[in-house]
């Protein structure tokens, strides 16, 4: 415990102090968000806020979990596990193809930055790379950081998928979160405050993971997870950059995290969800992210089918602001959504393990 609150006090300081720093070189550098001109009305006055926020969050997710390590080096414990690297891998790789995207709308002052193709083709590199590894490394009990079994709050054992389609499974998954992450982030605090919330929520899930291992207590309501621990520590570093970026990222934002930190955050929660073991129970506790590229989706079809909109303007969060709903409102009730959904997949997740143990 003492673990994760050094993660979490480390991603804040760093957090919460870098970002300042990046508010200050972006503004002299001329770094400014552009604004859709078809987007609400309101948002026109957001034009020239610094962006690429999701620097900060980056490195304090870094900082809090190698800084928690350290420490429990110092005392005896181990280092870095490879779960933990190849999530923070994944999630530092896809803020690298948002931080390109990111430079491109800023350098060249337009709303786009990649083209469809590059962008994909990044989140697919990177999710590849990650299905084919998590694979592999397997610790002293054969545990591997990934399982090819589907997962709901453990593996589900009538469920195996071949490598192949496991790995085309992660791509889906990665490219799922990253953009439903990436989709969300269009109000201030919107993504950050929901995000510090699920990752709240998988720091109370892993460590109940990491005090009911199989491997040391052969019984039901155990969890057969390579490094619980490890998790935990990237999920409270995470929650706690996430508040810190969240101080100076509040309505009225003085920066945005960009694409850099919405891709990253997104591959956090699919690199959680399958090294967890949580990959069904991670749809619960994103709910509110789901929606909104589910929003987006509907959206397309509806307009592509019909030639009518579903929405005034998607993601639905948009859709609420035109219909009059003050932003500040739009962003408070879907974090008490958020915290609803996560109340509830943490409920979920307990329950399983009290009817596992005959409670």
């Amino acid at each position: 415990m003492i673990l994760i609150l050094i993660a979490v006090g480390l991603a804040l300081t760093v957090s919460i102090l870098f970002t300042p720093v990046l508010i200050k070189a972006f503004t002299q550098q001329g770094l400014g968000h552009e604004v859709r001109e078809d987007g609400p009305p309101s948002h026109q006055t957001k034009r020239g806020t610094p962006s690429m926020g999701g620097v900060a969050i980056v490195a304090g997710i870094w900082a809090g979990y190698l800084g928690s390590r350290l420490v429990s080096m110092a005392l005896g414990g181990h280092g870095p596990s490879v779960t933990a690297v190849l999530v923070l891998g994944l999630a530092t790789a896809l803020g690298g193809v948002g931080f390109v995207d990111d430079l491109i709308k800023l350098r060249r002052s337009r709303n786009l930055g990649l083209n469809k193709t590059a962008k994909t083709v990044g989140q697919v590199s990177a999710a590849v790379i990650f299905g084919v590894l998590v694979l592999q490394f397997p610790n002293a009990s054969g545990l591997t950081p990934g399982s090819q079994q589907l997962s709901y709050v453990r593996d589900i054992a009538t469920v195996t998928l071949p490598p192949v389609v496991f790995v085309l499974f992660v791509v889906v998954l990665v490219s799922a979160w990253s953009n439903a992450v990436n989709f969300t982030d269009g109000l201030d605090g919107l993504a950050a405050g929901c995000m510090a919330m699920v990752t709240g929520a998988y720091v109370l899930i892993t460590f109940w993971q990491f005090r009911n291992p199989c491997a040391t207590a052969p019984e039901a309501g155990c969890y057969n997870v390579r490094d619980p621990l490890d998790l935990a520590l990237i999920a409270a570093a995470t929650a706690g950059a996430c508040i810190g970026f969240l101080w100076w990222n509040a309505a009225p934002a003085k920066i945005f995290m960009g694409d850099t930190g919405s891709l990253a955050l997104g591959g956090i929660i699919a690199g959680l969800s399958v090294t967890s073991r949580t990959e069904i129970l991670a749809v619960v506790l994103g709910a509110l992210f789901v929606a909104e590229i589910v929003s987006v989706v509907v959206q397309i079809v509806a307009f592509r089918s019909t030639g009518r909109r579903v929405f005034r303007m998607a993601p639905f969060h948009h859709h609420y602001e035109l219909a009059g709903w003050a932003e500040t409102t739009v962003i408070i009730r879907f974090w008490l959504l958020t915290a609803i959904a996560c109340g509830l997949g943490v409920a979920l997740f307990y329950s399983e393990w009290l009817s596992a143990v005959g409670g």
